[in-house]
């Protein structure tokens, strides 16, 4: 199959290259090189250095090609609500510009993430499940982390979501995912093509970007202890969390590009293990012989509490799972 492959210089990108290649495909890479990401150009076959906002270039790229896998994107939280314009032009108005160009292209995945949930799934003693209000500020300054039961403020027990849960994103970058996810339908829906969503779950591994505001937590803590510093850890340390080797969310994606599923299918893509971000601060901790984490107690306004999914949809509908945990992994990570 030849397969564009959107956002193929970034980190998961190259992995993904690396695996779609591995299993027989010809693949093209779409990317724009940004300077906030990429410091050098990359040594990739079949590169167009484009934006995806630039229908021309994209319209070029796919020449020829029977699938998409769009992972171009702006990532991370934000650095503040300045970058907000920036992220819906990279992100939803750059998925509405690929999927303007698709023609006869009736095959996408698309990267969507975890953070499109908002909280996770969470129930009360008394009143079963319930979705809580976004954390408030006198609460995360007090400490108390844990989100309460909106109706009778009780503690609640965190869970995992399914795909069929409401989303609820709770920054800008979520909200761009999301929406690319709902442009996408409607493209499958108007031209009978389809789209397997893949929400990706935290994603570490080798190559992970370093020193960035764009970085993931697993990528902080890294460069933190290649300084010799101890990690920071936010809050108190127990926000759950799936943690993915990069590997695995790659033969996911190569999982996805020969699925014949429904018009729209959304797909967790999770290791399965919950852990919190106090345990991926110990590991790394750990294997770098380093100085123990740090619990600061500071917070972020856009993170929420506990996210885990089941990732069950996608073990059984496409027969993918993952091969690493967190300890194996981060050895994996160490050895890069």
């Amino acid at each position: 199959m030849k397969i564009l492959l959107t956002g193929g210089a970034g980190f998961i990108g190259r992995h993904v290259h690396a695996e779609l290649v591995a299993d027989g495909h010809e693949v093209r890479v779409l990317d724009s090189l940004r300077p906030d990401v990429h410091q050098e150009k990359p040594e990739i076959d079949n590169l167009i250095v484009a934006d995806i906002r630039d229908g021309e270039a994209v319209d070029l790229a796919l020449r020829g090609v029977d699938a998409v896998v769009h992972l171009a994107a702006k990532v991370g939280l934000g650095v503040d609500l300045d970058d907000m314009d920036d992220y819906v032009s990279t992100n939803s108005l750059g998925t509405a510009v690929l999927l303007r160009q698709l023609g006869q292209v009736r095959r996408l995945i698309y990267a969507s993430s975890m953070v499109v949930y908002g909280e996770g799934s969470y129930e009360c003693d008394l009143h079963g499940a319930v979705a809580p209000g976004p954390r408030r500020i006198e609460d995360l300054e007090a400490g108390r982390f844990e989100p309460p039961c909106p109706i009778c403020s009780a503690p609640l027990r965190p869970g995992l979501v399914s795909e069929d849960a409401p989303t609820d994103p709770r920054n800008t970058y979520a909200a761009t995912k999301l929406h690319g996810e709902h442009l996408a339908a409607t493209w499958a829906r108007e031209t009978g093509g389809r789209v397997a969503a893949l929400r990706f779950h935290n994603v570490y591994g080798p190559g992970m970007p370093r020193n960035t505001p764009y970085a993931g937590v697993a990528a902080i803590f890294r460069s933190a202890l290649e300084r010799g510093e101890a990690p920071q850890v936010y809050e108190d340390g127990g926000q759950r969390r799936d943690f993915i080797h990069v590997s695995d969310i790659a033969t996911a994606v190569s999982a996805a590009t020969t699925a014949d599923g429904a018009q729209f299918t959304a797909y967790n893509v999770g290791s399965g293990m919950v852990r919190t971000i106090g345990d991926l601060a110990a590991e790394l901790s750990r294997g770098y012989d380093g100085p123990a984490p740090v619990v600061t107690g500071a917070f972020r306004l856009g993170d929420v509490r506990h996210i885990t999914a089941s990732s069950e949809r996608l073990r059984d509908e496409l027969g993918w799972k993952p091969t690493y945990d967190l300890a194996a992994g981060v050895a994996d990570l160490l050895r890069t």
